[in-house]
């Protein structure tokens, strides 16, 4: 081998790590905010599900994929309109969450335990009331 080939192997190798660290870094960021929960989402109730983790903002859900170098979220959903239409318990003791986020006529389809579920409903309850201007 040659001297270039070996340095070229060392730089690809030398990336591949400081990606893996980024990576690794920002899932642990994720799932050590608060407010923060694991959550799969899919847009049909069957999947495919993208795994991920969520985030109570203070007017919206927030979502990041796991799979992902994105400082951003994927998904924003805000907070009031947000409605939970159905919730049914899967096989491995998550509850499938059917929401509809504000007036839009897709559904969103959530994946999570029965502790984010308690979060998620007092969290859309909570949603403080708009009262207009008082003179």
């Amino acid at each position: 081998m040659s001297g270039h080939v070996v340095a070229l192997g060392c730089v690809v190798v030398v990336l591949l790590l400081v990606l893996a660290a980024l990576w690794g870094s920002r899932v642990h960021t994720l799932n050590r905010r608060v407010g923060s929960f694991s959550c799969s989402v899919g847009r049909t109730a069957d999947g495919p599900w993208s795994s991920g983790v969520a985030q109570y903002g203070t007017d919206s859900l927030y979502w990041w994929r796991y799979r992902s170098l994105a400082a951003r979220p994927r998904e924003r959903w805000q907070r009031m309109g947000l409605t939970v239409l159905e919730r049914r318990e899967t096989a491995a003791g998550q509850l499938l969450v059917t929401c509809r986020p504000g007036a839009a006529t897709t559904v969103v389809h959530l994946l999570m335990s029965t502790e984010a579920y308690a979060g998620l409903t007092s969290w859309i309850e909570a949603t403080p009331s708009r009262v207009g201007s008082v003179i």
